[in-house]
């Protein structure tokens, strides 16, 4: 109940500074979404490097292929996901294969078995049995995972309709349960993991929610939590760690948004004409490396990179600085 409580207190503070607010907040939250889950099962793409990939189509030096493709195909996956949200689309089992297809659409297998093919690629449910790594306990029998699937859209869709509309923490625990569940039925080959969270994710867009992201720096608690509350028999080890986990990211953004806004407005909503103390800040990091890019100048300041590119444009339309060379290997050099 205490971690119920501060969430409500986080996310009323959250609303009143108006990050949420800030130019291109919905597309980098949710590149942060895509970089941390596929981190979870192994990527090693930055966000930094995602941003470059699915904005300019620059792929990452020293990632392989399958990684880069891992993090597209679930960006394609959660654009999907959100216009079903938007357009309030009762889960069925189709739904949820449809997905699936997406995330695994270029990482997917063909997998042939004595009961016959299946094809992850597809979204094709699993006929085999699966256990959870090394010595870990199985799965639920591949030949129950139909009807619990069924099962759990019936669930989902029962408790979507009986939800109101101003419950903010019964939304995050059907969230919640949704992602525990679906994970521990483990419908597909693979992918399961980043179908759990990106179902979680879907149901807090369809109530307006600012989505929960789980840390690759928290992997191993995250992992087991979900183990704790297999062998509990019980939700609220898995939903103590996820509001932890919110309330932590919630936080670390206000505390960036703080640092990025001093000198600003005192009101806390975003500075859309820029501050003074930013572009300081900028000529600072151009006076330490002429060749910095403005994803990382953004990435220190912790502010978006449209809203750095604004800066600059500001900064040249004024005589500060000038760009010599390409986007790409140029360099900044300031006037005044």
């Amino acid at each position: 109940m205490a971690s119920k409580k501060e969430l409500l207190e986080v996310l009323n503070e959250y609303k009143r500074l108006g990050i949420a607010d800030q130019i291109d907040y919905d597309k980098f939250c949710l590149y942060s979404l895509i970089t941390h889950s596929t981190a979870i099962e192994g990527s090693t793409v930055t966000e930094i490097e995602n941003q470059l990939l699915f904005d300019e189509g620059i792929a990452a030096k020293g990632r392989t292929m399958q990684e880069q493709l891992m993090n597209l195909d679930l960006k394609k996956a959660y654009e999907h996901s959100q216009q079903l949200a938007k357009s309030h689309t009762d889960f069925s089992v189709d739904m949820l294969k449809g997905l699936s297809a997406i995330v695994m659409k270029n990482t997917g297998s063909v997998y042939n078995t004595a009961l016959g093919s299946f094809d992850a690629s597809k979204g094709d449910l699993r006929l085999v049995n699966v256990t959870a790594g090394a010595g870990g306990k199985s799965y639920l029998n591949y030949q129950k995972v139909p009807a619990k699937l069924e099962a759990f859209c019936q669930q989902v869709n029962e408790r979507r309709a009986a939800l109101a509309s101003d419950d903010v923490i019964s939304q995050y625990m059907l969230s919640f349960d949704a992602h525990f569940q679906l994970v521990t039925i483990h419908p597909w080959v693979d992918g399961n993991g980043r179908m759990s969270r990106l179902v979680m994710n879907h149901l807090q867009f369809e109530y307006g929610l600012i989505p929960v992201k789980v840390n690759k720096e928290d992997k191993a608690e995250y992992i087991q939590a979900l183990i704790q509350s297999r062998e509990h028999d019980s939700m609220e080890p898995f939903r103590e760690f996820m509001l932890q986990e919110h309330i932590k990211n919630l936080r670390h953004e206000m505390d960036n948004f703080h640092q990025s806004q001093e000198g600003g407005q005192k009101t806390g909503k975003v500075d859309r004409k820029g501050g003074q103390e930013t572009r300081d800040a900028i000529l600072q990091m151009i006076r330490e490396d002429a060749h910095i890019s403005s994803s990382k100048m953004a990435e220190r300041l912790g502010i978006n990179r449209s809203a750095v590119s604004k800066h600059l444009k500001k900064m040249q339309d004024t005589g500060v600085i000038r760009r010599e060379g390409p986007d790409k290997g140029g360099k900044w050099v300031i006037i005044k």
